[in-house]
């Protein structure tokens, strides 16, 4: 299998590179570009965990999909958001959340 680069104006997933926008997640503001989802933003970034399971083991992606559960943030005051389904918009907050925590 070979990389190759999808064109901007092919973009199914209608990421645009050229449109930059900045959410903040736990306060600190984190660089994305339109199209990408929270994951998208928080992966390219640099973070590869944002939540911790019961047992405390650092949990981020892992489906990828929506099938699980690992990647839940809490965006704009909405618990349980799964962070590769919802596409980051600008000025969105989004708070990192831990399973053994209460709900609000």
């Amino acid at each position: 299998m070979s990389a190759r680069l999808v064109p901007a104006a092919g973009d199914a997933a209608g990421r645009r590179p050229d449109v930059p926008l900045r959410i903040t997640v736990d306060g600190e503001p984190v660089d994305g570009v339109a199209g990408q989802t929270i994951a998208g933003v928080l992966l390219a970034s640099g973070r590869r965990t944002w939540r911790s399971g019961q047992s405390g083991a650092p949990r981020g992606v892992f489906c990828g999909i929506g099938a699980c559960f690992d990647c839940l943030v809490t965006v704009n005051g909405v618990r349980d958001v799964r962070a590769c389904r919802r596409r980051a918009h600008d000025g969105d907050a989004v708070a990192t959340q831990s399973r053994g925590e209460d709900a609000r």
